[in-house]
Protein backbone atom coordinates (compact mmCIF):
# COMPACT_ATOMS: atom_id res chain seq x y z
CA UNK A 1 0.00 0.00 0.00
CA UNK A 2 1.09 2.74 -1.33
CA UNK A 3 2.56 5.62 1.62
CA UNK A 4 0.05 8.60 0.47
CA UNK A 5 -2.90 5.60 0.82
CA UNK A 6 -1.91 4.99 4.13
CA UNK A 7 -1.83 8.59 5.21
CA UNK A 8 -5.41 9.03 3.77
CA UNK A 9 -6.48 6.31 5.72
CA UNK A 10 -5.36 7.93 8.65
CA UNK A 11 -6.38 10.95 8.08
CA UNK A 12 -10.20 9.92 7.49
CA UNK A 13 -9.36 9.27 11.48
CA UNK A 14 -8.93 12.27 12.55
CA UNK A 15 -5.93 11.19 15.13
CA UNK A 16 -5.96 15.07 16.58
CA UNK A 17 -9.06 14.10 18.09
CA UNK A 18 -8.58 10.51 19.60
CA UNK A 19 -6.65 11.54 22.79
CA UNK A 20 -10.15 12.63 23.58
CA UNK A 21 -11.72 9.46 23.18
CA UNK A 22 -9.31 8.09 25.64
CA UNK A 23 -9.65 10.91 28.14
CA UNK A 24 -13.91 10.18 28.44
CA UNK A 25 -12.87 6.68 29.37
CA UNK A 26 -10.35 7.85 31.99
CA UNK A 27 -12.76 10.46 33.58
CA UNK A 28 -15.63 7.85 33.52
CA UNK A 29 -13.27 5.30 35.00
CA UNK A 30 -12.04 7.97 37.99
CA UNK A 31 -15.85 9.54 38.07
CA UNK A 32 -17.13 5.91 39.19
CA UNK A 33 -14.07 5.74 42.03
CA UNK A 34 -12.84 2.86 40.48
CA UNK A 35 -9.52 4.11 39.15
CA UNK A 36 -6.39 4.17 40.26
CA UNK A 37 -7.72 2.27 43.77
CA UNK A 38 -8.66 -1.02 41.52
CA UNK A 39 -5.36 -2.40 40.08
CA UNK A 40 -6.89 -5.22 38.91
CA UNK A 41 -9.02 -3.29 36.39
CA UNK A 42 -6.41 -1.45 34.96
CA UNK A 43 -6.45 -3.75 32.06
CA UNK A 44 -10.53 -3.67 31.05
CA UNK A 45 -9.54 -0.02 31.33
CA UNK A 46 -6.81 -0.35 28.12
CA UNK A 47 -9.42 -2.14 26.60
CA UNK A 48 -12.34 0.41 27.03
CA UNK A 49 -9.60 3.34 25.96
CA UNK A 50 -8.96 1.04 22.73
CA UNK A 51 -12.50 0.38 22.22
CA UNK A 52 -13.32 3.89 22.72
CA UNK A 53 -10.79 5.47 20.06
CA UNK A 54 -12.02 2.80 17.67
CA UNK A 55 -15.42 3.87 18.06
CA UNK A 56 -14.04 7.39 17.61
CA UNK A 57 -12.10 6.63 14.40
CA UNK A 58 -15.45 4.10 12.96
CA UNK A 59 -17.63 7.47 13.90
CA UNK A 60 -15.71 10.05 12.14
CA UNK A 61 -14.91 7.71 9.03
CA UNK A 62 -18.10 6.75 8.47
CA UNK A 63 -19.05 10.80 8.59
CA UNK A 64 -16.48 11.58 5.68
CA UNK A 65 -18.51 8.65 3.87
CA UNK A 66 -21.79 10.20 4.33
CA UNK A 67 -20.61 13.90 3.40
CA UNK A 68 -18.71 12.76 0.07
CA UNK A 69 -21.52 14.57 -2.02
CA UNK A 70 -21.10 18.14 0.43
CA UNK A 71 -17.32 17.40 0.21
CA UNK A 72 -16.87 17.42 -3.51
CA UNK A 73 -17.76 20.89 -3.43
CA UNK A 74 -16.70 22.25 -0.08
CA UNK A 75 -13.68 20.40 1.18
CA UNK A 76 -12.73 18.19 -1.95
CA UNK A 77 -8.83 17.88 -0.62
CA UNK A 78 -10.74 15.14 1.79
CA UNK A 79 -9.38 11.30 0.79
CA UNK A 80 -12.50 10.46 -0.05
CA UNK A 81 -13.74 13.41 -2.91
CA UNK A 82 -10.12 13.69 -3.34
CA UNK A 83 -10.29 10.03 -5.00
CA UNK A 84 -7.63 9.06 -2.53
CA UNK A 85 -9.63 6.62 -0.86
CA UNK A 86 -12.30 4.86 -2.78
CA UNK A 87 -15.70 5.70 -1.18
CA UNK A 88 -16.54 1.67 -0.69
CA UNK A 89 -13.33 1.16 0.83
CA UNK A 90 -13.73 3.71 3.51
CA UNK A 91 -17.13 2.56 4.23
CA UNK A 92 -15.67 -1.17 4.77
CA UNK A 93 -13.05 0.31 7.06
CA UNK A 94 -15.68 2.47 9.14
CA UNK A 95 -17.21 -0.83 9.50
CA UNK A 96 -14.44 -2.64 11.04
CA UNK A 97 -13.44 0.14 13.53
CA UNK A 98 -16.61 0.18 14.63
CA UNK A 99 -17.02 -3.68 15.26
CA UNK A 100 -13.90 -3.70 16.52
CA UNK A 101 -15.02 -1.35 19.26
CA UNK A 102 -17.88 -3.00 20.26
CA UNK A 103 -15.41 -6.57 20.30
CA UNK A 104 -13.22 -4.71 23.04
CA UNK A 105 -15.84 -3.24 24.91
CA UNK A 106 -17.21 -6.91 25.66
CA UNK A 107 -14.26 -8.37 26.13
CA UNK A 108 -14.06 -5.83 29.00
CA UNK A 109 -17.84 -6.87 30.47
CA UNK A 110 -21.50 -7.09 29.40
CA UNK A 111 -22.14 -3.79 30.09
CA UNK A 112 -19.75 -1.73 28.98
CA UNK A 113 -20.04 -4.02 25.53
CA UNK A 114 -23.86 -2.92 25.55
CA UNK A 115 -22.99 0.64 26.33
CA UNK A 116 -20.25 0.72 22.90
CA UNK A 117 -23.35 -0.54 21.28
CA UNK A 118 -25.63 1.85 21.78
CA UNK A 119 -22.90 4.20 21.02
CA UNK A 120 -22.05 2.71 17.87
CA UNK A 121 -26.05 3.12 16.71
CA UNK A 122 -25.87 7.16 17.86
CA UNK A 123 -22.57 7.46 15.84
CA UNK A 124 -24.25 5.90 12.55
CA UNK A 125 -27.74 8.07 13.40
CA UNK A 126 -25.50 11.27 13.70
CA UNK A 127 -23.80 10.73 10.64
CA UNK A 128 -26.29 9.41 8.66
CA UNK A 129 -29.11 11.76 9.72
CA UNK A 130 -29.22 13.75 12.42
CA UNK A 131 -26.27 15.98 11.63
CA UNK A 132 -28.82 17.69 9.33
CA UNK A 133 -31.01 18.41 12.29
CA UNK A 134 -30.26 21.96 13.35
CA UNK A 135 -31.53 20.47 17.39
CA UNK A 136 -31.57 16.48 16.61
CA UNK A 137 -27.70 17.02 15.37
CA UNK A 138 -26.13 18.07 18.15
CA UNK A 139 -28.03 16.27 20.81
CA UNK A 140 -27.20 13.27 18.72
CA UNK A 141 -23.42 14.18 18.56
CA UNK A 142 -23.94 15.03 22.49
CA UNK A 143 -25.29 11.57 23.42
CA UNK A 144 -22.23 10.10 21.76
CA UNK A 145 -19.87 11.73 24.17
CA UNK A 146 -22.32 11.17 26.87
CA UNK A 147 -22.19 7.25 26.42
CA UNK A 148 -18.76 7.47 26.21
CA UNK A 149 -18.02 9.26 29.69
CA UNK A 150 -20.57 6.33 30.55
CA UNK A 151 -18.60 3.67 28.91
CA UNK A 152 -15.77 4.76 30.76
CA UNK A 153 -17.78 4.76 34.04
CA UNK A 154 -18.49 1.28 33.26
CA UNK A 155 -15.06 -0.44 33.34
CA UNK A 156 -16.52 -2.43 36.47
CA UNK A 157 -19.80 -2.97 34.78
CA UNK A 158 -23.09 -1.43 36.47
CA UNK A 159 -21.31 0.63 39.49
CA UNK A 160 -22.33 3.80 38.01
CA UNK A 161 -25.92 4.23 39.26
CA UNK A 162 -25.15 6.91 41.27
CA UNK A 163 -23.00 9.02 39.16
CA UNK A 164 -24.54 8.27 35.72
CA UNK A 165 -25.83 12.29 35.47
CA UNK A 166 -21.97 12.73 34.72
CA UNK A 167 -22.59 11.88 31.20
CA UNK A 168 -24.84 14.24 30.81
CA UNK A 169 -22.07 17.20 30.99
CA UNK A 170 -20.62 16.50 27.36
CA UNK A 171 -23.78 15.93 26.06
CA UNK A 172 -24.35 19.61 26.98
CA UNK A 173 -20.67 20.90 26.17
CA UNK A 174 -21.22 18.96 22.85
CA UNK A 175 -24.04 20.14 21.67
CA UNK A 176 -22.58 23.30 22.16
CA UNK A 177 -19.45 22.70 19.86
CA UNK A 178 -21.61 21.10 16.77
CA UNK A 179 -23.48 24.76 16.88
CA UNK A 180 -20.46 26.44 16.75
CA UNK A 181 -19.62 24.64 13.87
CA UNK A 182 -22.64 25.12 12.02
CA UNK A 183 -20.68 28.15 10.23
CA UNK A 184 -17.60 26.71 9.95
CA UNK A 185 -17.91 26.61 5.65
CA UNK A 186 -19.65 30.13 5.82
CA UNK A 187 -19.60 31.91 8.79
CA UNK A 188 -22.48 33.88 10.23
CA UNK A 189 -23.46 32.16 13.23
CA UNK A 190 -23.74 34.86 15.93
CA UNK A 191 -26.60 33.20 17.53
CA UNK A 192 -25.20 29.97 17.55
CA UNK A 193 -22.48 31.59 19.02
CA UNK A 194 -24.28 33.24 22.21
CA UNK A 195 -26.00 30.38 23.26
CA UNK A 196 -23.20 28.57 23.18
CA UNK A 197 -21.43 30.80 25.42
CA UNK A 198 -24.06 29.91 28.32
CA UNK A 199 -23.87 25.99 27.21
CA UNK A 200 -20.14 26.67 28.16
CA UNK A 201 -21.10 28.74 31.24
CA UNK A 202 -23.59 25.87 32.68
CA UNK A 203 -21.04 23.21 31.67
CA UNK A 204 -18.22 24.54 34.16
CA UNK A 205 -21.02 25.21 36.71
CA UNK A 206 -22.35 21.96 36.63
CA UNK A 207 -18.53 20.69 37.11
CA UNK A 208 -17.89 22.73 40.29
CA UNK A 209 -21.12 22.07 41.61
CA UNK A 210 -21.26 18.01 41.61
CA UNK A 211 -17.65 17.93 43.33
CA UNK A 212 -17.74 15.65 46.27
CA UNK A 213 -18.30 16.65 49.66
CA UNK A 214 -14.84 15.72 50.51
CA UNK A 215 -12.68 17.40 48.58
CA UNK A 216 -9.21 17.19 48.60
CA UNK A 217 -7.98 18.83 45.12
CA UNK A 218 -10.13 21.84 44.89
CA UNK A 219 -7.34 24.29 43.94
CA UNK A 220 -6.49 21.23 41.17
CA UNK A 221 -10.27 21.08 40.04
CA UNK A 222 -9.83 25.36 40.05
CA UNK A 223 -6.91 24.78 37.98
CA UNK A 224 -7.96 22.66 35.53
CA UNK A 225 -10.88 24.70 35.08
CA UNK A 226 -9.83 28.23 34.39
CA UNK A 227 -7.49 26.87 31.80
CA UNK A 228 -10.52 24.84 30.52
CA UNK A 229 -12.88 28.21 30.07
CA UNK A 230 -9.74 30.02 28.81
CA UNK A 231 -8.80 27.69 26.33
CA UNK A 232 -12.74 27.64 24.93
CA UNK A 233 -14.03 30.94 25.37
CA UNK A 234 -11.07 32.85 23.98
CA UNK A 235 -11.65 31.52 20.33
CA UNK A 236 -15.22 31.86 20.85
CA UNK A 237 -15.18 35.53 21.96
CA UNK A 238 -12.67 36.35 19.03
CA UNK A 239 -15.38 33.97 16.20
CA UNK A 240 -18.45 36.85 17.95
CA UNK A 241 -16.08 39.85 17.32
CA UNK A 242 -15.15 38.51 13.52
CA UNK A 243 -17.62 36.26 12.39
CA UNK A 244 -15.70 34.89 9.71
CA UNK A 245 -15.29 30.94 8.79
CA UNK A 246 -11.64 31.02 9.97
CA UNK A 247 -11.67 31.86 13.20
CA UNK A 248 -15.64 29.37 13.36
CA UNK A 249 -13.13 27.17 12.73
CA UNK A 250 -10.73 27.56 16.04
CA UNK A 251 -13.54 28.05 18.06
CA UNK A 252 -14.34 24.24 17.36
CA UNK A 253 -10.99 23.35 17.11
CA UNK A 254 -10.44 24.97 20.61
CA UNK A 255 -13.61 23.44 21.98
CA UNK A 256 -13.26 20.01 20.70
CA UNK A 257 -9.20 19.95 22.35
CA UNK A 258 -10.88 21.44 25.11
CA UNK A 259 -12.44 17.91 25.79
CA UNK A 260 -9.32 16.68 27.38
CA UNK A 261 -9.60 20.04 30.25
CA UNK A 262 -13.41 19.11 31.02
CA UNK A 263 -12.16 15.37 31.58
CA UNK A 264 -9.35 16.13 33.25
CA UNK A 265 -11.20 18.47 35.85
CA UNK A 266 -13.89 16.24 36.60
CA UNK A 267 -11.42 13.43 37.24
CA UNK A 268 -9.84 15.48 39.54
CA UNK A 269 -12.43 15.59 42.10
CA UNK A 270 -12.29 11.55 42.25
CA UNK A 271 -9.13 10.72 42.03
CA UNK A 272 -5.68 11.76 43.60
CA UNK A 273 -4.10 14.58 41.44
CA UNK A 274 -1.21 12.92 39.63
CA UNK A 275 -4.23 11.23 37.97
CA UNK A 276 -5.73 13.82 36.51
CA UNK A 277 -2.75 15.35 35.36
CA UNK A 278 -2.07 12.03 33.06
CA UNK A 279 -5.26 12.98 31.81
CA UNK A 280 -4.27 16.54 31.07
CA UNK A 281 -0.87 15.50 29.48
CA UNK A 282 -3.36 13.77 26.58
CA UNK A 283 -3.71 17.71 25.64
CA UNK A 284 0.02 18.07 24.36
CA UNK A 285 -0.31 14.80 22.13
CA UNK A 286 -4.19 15.80 20.59
CA UNK A 287 -2.52 19.58 20.03
CA UNK A 288 0.44 18.16 18.62
CA UNK A 289 -1.45 15.93 15.73
CA UNK A 290 -3.68 18.65 15.38
CA UNK A 291 -0.84 20.34 13.21
CA UNK A 292 -0.41 17.49 11.05
CA UNK A 293 -3.82 16.42 10.90
CA UNK A 294 -7.47 18.41 10.22
CA UNK A 295 -9.52 18.26 13.87
CA UNK A 296 -12.59 19.45 11.45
Amino acid sequence: MRKEVILGYARLMRPANLPTAAADILAGAAIAGLIPGEQDLYSDTILLVLASVSLYAGGVVLNDVFDLRVDREERPERPIPSGLIPQSSAVLFGIILLATGNFLAFLANPTAGLISLALAVCIVLYDGYAKRHVFFGPLTMGTCRGLNLLLGMAVAGMVFQTTWYYALIPVVYIFAITLISRGEVHGDNKKHLLFSMLLYALVISAITLLLPDHQNNLLVVIAFLAAFGYMIYRPLIAAYADNSPANIKKAVISGVLGLVLMDGAMAAGHSPWWYAVIIILLLPVSMALSKIFAVT
